[in-house]
């Protein structure tokens, strides 16, 4: 009976250990899943000057809808058009947080996040913003413009219009 116990035991013991380590790879996919585009500023308010502060009006917002942090490492935000690419360097993002990528010159916090560029990226009247995991996989994507024949059909734009693909 002994040695039936102990087997039991070091059977269950493996289970334990294999399920703790299946899932953790299941769950870390999940977590990405919940990662979406939730809003666009693709035009500037104001004058298109060019200006540093006119440069960082125009961003993208990217949320974590998930309960744990996701390691946005790697991953790529990307204007579809001309394929201008930011990539997240040394950033993860919270459970339940939105951090919002200016294209302009700034300091990146834990809530902004900046492109240090010196020219606009998103087109006005029609573009495509493509978040893409770490893996280069399509994590989500947000079009706007005379491609979409419906311009009610947006999630929270802040104004401007999106629509997810």
């Amino acid at each position: 009976m002994t040695a039936r116990r102990l087997a039991a035991a070091a059977l269950a013991a493996g289970a334990l250990v294999g399920a703790a380590a299946l899932p953790a790879t299941a769950a870390d996919r999940s977590h990405r899943e919940n990662v979406e585009i939730s809003r666009v500023q693709y035009d500037s308010p104001g004058w298109d000057n060019g200006s540093n502060r006119s440069l960082n009006n125009e961003w993208v917002e990217v949320t974590n809808n998930s309960r744990h942090r996701v390691n946005l490492d790697g991953w790529r935000l990307t204007e579809d058009r001309r394929g201008v690419t930011y990539t997240f360097r040394h950033f993860s993002l919270g459970s339940h947080q939105t951090v919002r990528v200016h294209t302009g010159v700034g300091r990146d916090t834990a809530r902004d996040l900046f492109q240090d560029r010196r020219n606009y990226v998103w087109h006005n009247s029609r573009d495509t913003a493509t978040l893409r995991n770490d893996s280069r996989r399509v994590v989500d994507s947000v079009s706007w413009g005379e491609r979409n024949h419906r311009g009610d059909d947006n999630r929270n734009h802040n104004g401007r219009g999106h629509n997810h693909r």
